[in-house]
């Protein structure tokens, strides 16, 4: 039985009784917002990890029995004489023995950041003297002793007492959290 085409369209005449029409007939999809790349903040990190991880004539200079010291300015020589003479109680370490320079540097900022949130004055690094490389060279010494220099939290190191190993390590005092 075919339907009236008159009867289908007063039903539906009927069915849109009370319906308005739509200003918009298409709705835009939801998209949310894109965040930013930062592009220049990731150019600039990435640079930094070249150049730390970059040997220089610096790095090169520091044989394995040259003793490291840096403190920076307003740190006293009494505190340097205390550090020397190994009078600060270490309360934390780092071994890189057997790593490689981009092993090692990835430790040395996990370590030097857990240390600096825990709130540890004083940690010692220890770096070893090249004996185990390839060239019998102390190639993480240079590197240690730029990284650390590099490092806001770090206020002063110097090589360790020869109990606690001697220029194989560094004694570093760190930064109270603020």
């Amino acid at each position: 039985m075919a339907d009236n085409p008159d009867d289908t369209r007063s039903s539906f005449a009927r069915a849109m009784t009370g319906v308005r029409k739509l200003a918009q007939d298409r709705v835009a999809p939801f998209r949310p917002r894109v965040r930013p790349i930062p592009r220049q903040s990731r150019r600039d990190a990435q640079a930094v990890i070249v150049e730390m991880l970059t040997f220089t004539s610096q790095d090169i200079d520091v044989a394995t029995g040259d003793e490291l010291l840096f403190r920076r300015p307003g740190i006293d020589k009494e505190t340097m004489r205390r550090m020397k003479r190994g009078q600060y109680a270490l309360e934390g370490e780092l071994d890189l023995h057997g790593l490689t320079v981009e092993q090692a540097r990835a430790a040395f900022a996990a370590f030097l950041h857990e240390a600096v949130r825990r709130g540890l004055r004083c940690v010692r690094i220890i770096h070893g003297k090249g004996l185990g490389s390839e060239a019998r060279l102390p190639v993480l010494k240079g590197f240690v002793n730029r990284w650390l220099r590099q490092t806001n939290a770090v206020l002063a190191f110097c090589s360790a007492r020869p109990e606690q190993g001697g220029t194989g390590a560094v004694t570093v005092l760190l930064r109270r959290p603020s």
